[in-house]
């Protein structure tokens, strides 16, 4: 987890910027898809104590579709940034639109399931599937396969070694650094194969402006930059560094939440030494430069 002496990335730089686009709306849980009760209502984190449709709360997703997605992604478009659109395929196959805005625009899409759903409790027969169900979905949609993953916060024993089975080369599900490594995942042969783990990160992440109704937007813009300074002033002197920033299109998409990730792409593009990539070119970069050990 700690870059090794003299590495760089692409560019020259030695601090890489991973901004994660989440695309959940339209495959969180619903009556509708026969789940046995709704998503919880985001922005109030309640949820009905009936088993019914909750349908204002899916036009709080919708929102993310209509209108978050074409507001972030002219954002990101102005500022000349690639980003990661962690999407759960079902979103996707049902708003092509943005299925075909994210391909259009050069943003990685990665894998973040086949709904927006918790998989750490299937057997494995049932989250092979599901991965598989989900790149192929991916594929089919955007016309590319993924090549990294992201659980709904979960997963199991067997998710590595199915993720490699299955083609994948890259795993998000890790907040232990701030940067990449690779980890010797034991296959069902006996043998193990390295696959790249590329840390995420909860703190810089735009839902604590839900969990944390406290903290406005110009808190989290506050604590996003203080954290990109810090390690873009510690890669400078200490070795190479990666930041994530996890972002929601029904989350930031909202016009008082979208001028904070404006405040911090302006204090972002005012500095050197940065390079802004999806996240399959940064461990492709790692592991063109850092061998499996």
């Amino acid at each position: 987890m700690i870059a090794p002496e003299g590495f760089t990335w692409p560019d020259g730089s030695k601090l890489a910027l991973s901004i994660v686009l989440n695309v959940e709306e339209g495959a969180e849980q619903n009556i509708r898809d026969g789940d046995k009760g709704p998503e919880v209502v985001d922005e109030l984190s309640a949820i009905p104590r009936q088993p019914i449709r909750a349908y204002a709360n899916e036009s709080n997703y919708q929102y993310g579709i209509n209108a978050g997605a074409p507001r972030i992604l002219k954002l990101l478009r102005d500022y000349g940034v690639q980003a990661t659109a962690t999407a759960a395929a079902l979103a996707l196959e049902r708003a092509p639109q943005v299925a075909a805005a994210l391909v259009e625009d050069g943003h990685e899409i990665c894998c973040h399931g086949w709904r927006w759903e918790q998989q750490f409790m299937m057997p494995e027969d049932q989250e092979r599937d599901f991965i598989r169900k989900g790149w192929q979905s991916i594929e089919r949609t955007c016309g590319r396969r993924p090549v990294g993953w992201l659980s709904r916060y979960l997963f199991t024993e067997n998710t590595r070694r199915l993720l490699l089975e299955e083609g994948f080369t890259y795993h998000m599900d890790d907040f232990s650094g701030d940067f990449p490594f690779w980890e010797n995942i034991p296959m069902a042969d006996g043998a193990t194969r390295p696959l790249a783990i590329l840390p995420y990160a909860l703190d810089t992440n735009d839902m604590k402006m839900w969990m944390t109704p406290a903290l406005t937007p110009s808190d989290w813009a506050r604590y996003a930059i203080d954290t990109f300074d810090w390690l873009h002033a510690e890669a400078e002197t200490e070795g190479a560094r990666m930041m994530s920033l996890g972002l929601h299109l029904r989350i930031i998409g909202r016009p008082g939440r979208a001028t904070a990730l404006k405040a911090f792409l302006e204090h972002v593009k005012s500095k050197s030494n940065v390079w802004i990539a999806p996240r399959a070119h940064i461990a492709a970069a790692f592991a063109e430069a850092v061998k499996p050990g």
